[in-house]
């Protein structure tokens, strides 16, 4: 079963990620790498570190002349601005005992953060102990290892698409929601929504909170079609494709809301209007009526398309820090400090939620279809699909 582990800080060094049960053959480049890492970096609101940024990506173990060997991948991800500011970050955030400590630490907090947890739960004096792990930039080693998950999933015909629905006190009311061909369509808007009115109206309002030094936080939804059914189980809690799913997307930096299909919205509907009914024909087999429940029924894929919603709350850093907080070592009332920030990060959430959906289905994909070889599972989920178009189901 596929697996994975991040490490590294936001101005550390590098970013490593390590997967593993990753099947053998499974073709990999750093190009394609790259141009996922370079969609995170995407967005109307980002700052002005995104222009500079780049993601150095090397295929440190686990791939031979281009393809998994089925050993553990380590990928790593170099941080330009260690080599950069070598003054600054190649001391500050030296791993040689020698090196510190730091003369001026961060005690000015910044609510809405990890930074006063983390101190408190691991008993640091310097907030940066605790932000440079806890930053979005994490996200980073986690969307170089989707982009391997995606790559196992489209040998399965499966295909992930995100968009986003609402920036700020704007949602889109088109209800488009775009196809495995639209990605190029939405990146290529500048907050990736393809509602064109509500597109402006969300540039409009990411001006408004720039000028203002304020932040937005927004809604982007993620779809991924061709999911086989059967994935994920109603057998134990842990095995839930829903659940899983939650959790991944929950743990993105700055998500405070998770739903899958239309969950929140049928919680006001009466049970008759509130499920997808279910057809059936010689063509097509079984069907789903409508996408209400998110391509999920008691904890397993349905063959429908899987749709996952994520709410990320305003940036905790502003560019006019006007939160009220305690400074840590004085017990003095202040502000909180400002760390490099962006107006808004909802464009490129919704490519680690891409990530995080792929990471999920590709989990659930090898647990169930199995294989050492790519050649394996695509030849196990073939042979399953075929079953299944047979159906034991009324047979």
């Amino acid at each position: 079963m596929l697996r994975y582990l991040t490490a590294g800080e936001s101005h550390g060094p590098a970013l490593v990620v390590v997967i593993e049960g990753l099947p053998a053959g499974l073709e990999i480049n750093t190009d394609e790498i790259a141009h996922e890492l370079a969609r995170r970096r995407l967005g109307y609101g980002r700052g002005p570190r995104m222009r500079f940024e780049q993601d150095v990506v090397t295929l440190v173990g686990g791939v031979r002349h281009g393809r998994t060997l089925g050993s553990p991948v380590a990928i790593e991800i170099a941080n330009s601005e260690w080599n950069r500011d070598p003054d600054k970050w190649q001391r500050e955030m030296s791993p040689r005992a020698e090196d510190g400590p730091t003369a001026m630490p961060l005690t000015q907090v910044r609510p809405g953060h990890a930074d006063l947890a983390g101190m408190q739960k691991y008993g640091f004096v310097d907030a940066r102990d605790v932000l440079e792990r806890a930053s979005a930039r994490e996200t980073a080693a986690r969307v170089a290892a989707g982009t391997v998950a995606k790559k196992l999933l489209a040998a399965l015909g499966v295909d992930i698409v995100s968009h986003v629905i609402q920036m700020g006190s704007v949602r889109s009311v088109g209800g488009r929601r775009p196809g495995p061909g639209d990605l190029d369509a939405v990146d290529a808007n500048e907050v990736r929504c393809l509602d064109d009115d509500a597109a402006q109206a969300m540039v409009n309002e990411i001006k408004e909170a720039a000028r203002d030094g304020d932040s937005l936080g927004g809604v982007v939804e993620a779809i991924a079609y061709g999911v086989p059914v059967g994935l994920g189980s109603h057998v134990h809690w842990d095995r839930k494709l829903d659940s899983s799913l939650a959790q991944a997307v929950m743990s993105i930096q700055a998500v405070k809301g998770v739903e899958i299909g239309d969950g929140f919205e049928v919680a006001g509907r009466r049970g008759s209007e509130a499920h997808d009914a279910i057809t059936w024909s010689p063509e097509s087999g079984y069907q789903r009526a409508s996408m209400l429940a998110g391509g999920v029924e008691g904890g397993i894929s349905t063959g429908e398309p899987i749709v996952v919603r994520a709410a990320m709350k305003p940036l905790a850093t502003l560019n006019r820090p006007t939160l009220a907080t305690v400074d840590t070592a004085t017990k003095e009332p202040g502000v909180s400090f400002k760390e490099r920030t962006d107006v808004t990060a909802v464009p490129a959430l919704g490519v680690v939620v891409e990530t995080m959906v792929a990471l999920v289905l590709a989990q659930e994909a090898t647990r169930k279809f199995g294989g050492d070889s790519m050649a394996e599972l695509v030849r196990n989920h073939e042979a399953a699909v075929t079953a299944l178009a047979a159906g034991p189901v009324g047979a």
